[in-house]
């Protein structure tokens, strides 16, 4: 193997995003204050820029790379950037609704679904694949990955409430994909260079973002990286099972404040702190015990889903569902419990 071929994207992408990210933070004019949000701890007046980093870095150290070529829905992937970007940008300016996040979500997936990034089986547990042929199953389809690049984005735009969590999380996400890539039974070098690249722009971005953080990904930021990691399991021969079980912590955790916001009679996309990691914030954790947590998890299910098979992948998604919505109760309960003992 050529190391050469995934060394190149991976020290471009990290030098050019840790270049950008140091100007960020010397240039303090150019860099706003950050919005107040009812899920961030953050410390005040620290940067949500850092995004702009992370995708000018990814995508500048994939147009240069000379031994990747740019296809059609690779084309579709970095035009959609600009537009991800936008939208992120402007909801950490004036806090776009999320109606509108949504909306702009929703147009910008089908934009990639018409450049070719689309879902064209998923395996079948028990053997064989379910064949989603666009031009049979057109709005089977194209609701697939609608959803799957949603769920992720929104997943992991959620998630970023701690320092480093998101960008550890899609850094174990990155490197996982970049090691199924190179597998035999998978073989796709230009999924291991985007991947690689990927892998750069983040650990970059974590080295200014551990706790205590010095600038923030920002909705831009964090919906890039759950967009991007959907869009690489999808490039990498649809490997949806290893990207669930990567973010499961994420997913579980959505899944999980969703269903508290509705049986509270909250909107669901109304910004608290009922996610994983504020609970273990308010049982005396440090956000660096939590990232490291987190991490710790996310690395030992990517170890699980790199040595297993389909059938294996999909028990493994059953317990690991089953855990992580169990860990979540257990919190939760633990956090209520010292809440009225306060009281």
């Amino acid at each position: 193997m050529d190391h050469s071929l995934y060394l190149l994207p991976f020290l471009s992408s990290f030098s050019i995003a840790l270049a950008l990210l140091l100007f960020l933070l010397f240039a303090k004019g150019f860099v706003p204050e950050k919005r107040k949000a009812a899920r961030h701890i953050h410390g005040k007046g620290v940067s949500r820029l850092g995004g702009i980093a992370i995708i000018l870095s990814f995508g500048a150290s994939l147009l240069l790379d000379p031994n990747l070529f740019i296809s059609r829905p690779l084309q579709g992937v970095l035009i959609a950037l600009v537009f991800v970007f936008i939208v992120g940008l402007w909801d950490d300016a004036r806090e776009l609704d999320w109606r509108a996040q949504i909306f702009f979500q929703i147009a910008i997936v089908v934009f990639i679904f018409i450049m070719g990034v689309r879902v064209e089986y998923v395996s079948n547990p028990l053997g064989g694949v379910f064949e989603l042929n666009p031009e049979k199953f057109f709005l089977p389809s194209l609701l697939l990955i609608v959803a799957w690049v949603i769920i992720l984005m929104n997943s992991m735009n959620w998630v970023d409430g701690v320092d480093g969590l998101s960008g550890g999380i899609t850094l174990i996400g990155a490197i996982t994909i970049f090691l199924l890539s190179l597998k035999p039974e998978v073989n796709q070098p230009p999924v291991a260079i985007i991947a690689a690249s990927l892998v750069g722009a983040v650990l970059a971005f974590l080295i200014l973002n551990f706790h205590p953080s010095k600038i923030l990904a920002g909705t831009s930021g964090s919906m890039f990286m759950g967009f991007i990691l959907a869009i690489l399991a999808v490039f990498a021969g649809t490997k949806i099972a290893t990207a669930l079980l990567v973010m499961a912590i994420p997913i579980a955790d959505a899944c999980w404040v969703i269903f508290e916001r509705i049986r509270s009679g909250q909107s669901v996309f109304e910004a608290d702190r009922r996610h994983l990691h504020h609970k273990l914030l308010e049982l005396g954790w440090s956000q660096r015990k939590i990232c490291l947590f987190f991490y710790i998890i996310t690395a030992l299910i990517a170890a699980v889903a790199l040595n297993t098979r389909t059938i294996g992948k999909a028990v493994t998604i059953l317990l690991v569902a089953v855990i992580m919505l169990a860990m979540l109760y257990y919190i939760n309960r633990r956090t209520n419990s010292v809440t009225n003992k306060v009281i």
